[in-house]
């Protein structure tokens, strides 16, 4: 689901950029707002933990792969504003350092898994939660169902702007410039395998973890809550949030499990190299998750062109001084968490120095 270079077109790219600066612009007033020493310390554990999840390569019919976000995970604890935030600070590391996503989609990545996913969290997650009680099964089934939708709505997006490039943009022959598959062929294939394993995933992901969080930290779970909604019995752990260092710890232990993230054979669809379309092997690959039909010869001119426009120091969580896959995997997830709280550290302490 990480659009790479190449797959959109620059004029694609810019309306999604612009499309997603509002809601930055806004979530960032929204969290300038209510930041204290406890919120940005969140941001930082959310945007860690859907670094690390999103690592965790699932296998999908059609022999592709895909994962969980830990968007729906973010908007109940956070709110919608603050997980986009969170996500997108993700997705922007997974860019720049490890290739994961294109620089020039950067704007549609977050657009799908950041701000759409946050947005369908949110409101199924109120619709379905209503006013339950904070420790209620129903609001952790409801968080399961928002992560579900959420991740199916950013899949979707993915898909209709990949299946929209060929009838937008094609070279003078006719040839696609850009993603090689129209809309027939991306819908299925991108939503056949979330609305199965990847969407389970993250709906296990986000009832799992808030049904932890019910009975360890509910008041992590209060951000969420329509005003005068009953909390049920009275916790004395309602009264102040303990402290983070569970999750973290749970962070840690997901990225010393990431080399299990790698054993799914196969690439995410649509997240081909340039070179994969002259490849014999790729071809079939990509013909066999794309309903049968067999891509281009060559890879699209415009796809080859922008494809080498940002080579990532850490390309494929692949550090390539590291002989060992799975420990270069591993020492990505590390390098990609430590960028993570480092800049929640930094951002920490220039804010407590404003206030």
């Amino acid at each position: 689901m990480h659009i790479p270079d190449g797959y959109l077109s620059p004029a694609t790219c810019a309306v999604l950029y612009g499309g997603a600066a509002p809601f930055w612009y806004v979530g960032l007033q929204r969290v300038k707002k209510a930041l204290h020493t406890r919120l940005i310390p969140q941001i930082s554990l959310f945007a860690a933990f859907s670094f690390v999840i999103m690592m965790f390569n699932l296998p999908l019919p059609g022999g592709t792969t895909g994962h969980a976000v830990g968007i729906g995970l973010a908007t109940v604890v956070l709110g919608p504003w603050a997980a986009m935030l969170a996500v997108s600070v993700a997705i922007v590391i997974q860019a720049f350092f490890f290739g994961d996503g294109g620089i020039t989609a950067i704007g549609a990545n977050c657009f799908n898994m950041a701000i759409a996913g946050a947005l369908a969290a949110y409101v199924v997650y109120r619709l379905v939660a209503g006013r339950a009680t904070i420790g209620s099964f129903r609001r952790a089934a409801a968080a399961g169902i928002a992560g579900y939708t959420a991740i199916n709505v950013s899949a979707l997006l993915a898909a209709i702007e990949f299946g929209i490039q060929p009838m937008l943009y094609r070279d003078v022959s006719g040839a696609p410039l850009y993603c090689p598959y129209p809309l027939g062929i991306t819908v299925p294939a991108m939503m056949i395998g979330h609305l199965t394993i990847a969407g389970l995933a993250e709906l296990a992901v986000s009832a799992g973890v808030v049904a932890f969080l019910q009975q360890s930290d509910p008041s992590l779970l209060k951000a969420t809550l329509p005003r005068g909604t009953a909390t049920g019995r009275q916790n004395p752990r309602m009264a102040r949030a303990r402290s983070l260092r569970p999750l973290w710890a749970g962070v840690g232990m997901l990225m010393i499990l990431t080399p299990l993230g790698i054993l799914a054979a196969g690439s995410a669809w649509g997240e081909w190299m340039a070179s994969d379309y002259s490849n014999p092997a790729a071809r079939q690959r990509i013909a066999a998750s794309s309903l049968g039909d067999a891509p281009p010869l060559e890879a699209p001119s415009g796809l080859e062109q922008l494809s080498s426009l940002w080579t990532a120091p850490f390309g494929r969580y692949a550090p390539p001084y590291i002989r060992s896959t799975a420990f270069g995997y591993l020492l990505s997830a590390m390098f990609g968490v430590g960028l993570i709280t480092t800049t929640g550290l930094i951002v920490g302490r220039f804010t407590r120095a404003a206030t």
